[in-house]
C-alpha cells in the first residue's frame, strides 16, 4: 500500500464521509439530575442508580427509610425492575443503617460491609 488514500485502500474504495450515514447517533449518557440532587445523595458511598430505585419507591428524603427492612425495599424494587442490580441491595442497607444511625459508624460506612 503506499499511503493513505492510495489505490487500493478501503478509503479509497468508500469515503469515509459516506460511511457515517451508516452510523447509528451516538447518544450521551443521559444524566439524573434528580436523583443526583436527591437527599439519598448525602449518603456516603451511595450510588446513583441505588438513590434513583429509592426515588422510584415514592422514597424523597432519607429519613423515611428509619425502620425500614432493606431486603424488603429491594424486594418491591424487584416487582418494577425485575432485573434489578443486586448491588442495590447493598445500597439499601447502608442507606438505611445511615437513617438509623447518627452519628454512623465509619467502619460500617462501606458497601463492602453489606454485601452479603
Amino acid at each position: 500500500m503506499k499511503g493513505r488514500g492510495g489505490a487500493g485502500t478501503l478509503d479509497s474504495l468508500i469515503p469515509l464521509a459516506e460511511l457515517d450515514a451508516f452510523m447509528p447517533p451516538r447518544k450521551k449518557k443521559e444524566t439524573d439530575y434528580e436523583a443526583l440532587s436527591s437527599s439519598f445523595m448525602r449518603v456516603p458511598k451511595m450510588k446513583v442508580d441505588a438513590a434513583r430505585a429509592l426515588l422510584s419507591l415514592g422514597l424523597k428524603q432519607i429519613y423515611q427509610l428509619e425502620g425500614r427492612s432493606p431486603d424488603s425495599l429491594f424486594d418491591e424494587y424487584k416487582k418494577l425492575q425485575p432485573k434489578a442490580d443486586l448491588e442495590l441491595r447493598a445500597c439499601f442497607r447502608l442507606a438505611v443503617y445511615y437513617a438509623e444511625n447518627q452519628p454512623p459508624d465509619p467502619a460500617m460506612m462501606e458497601l463492602s460491609v453489606w454485601r452479603k
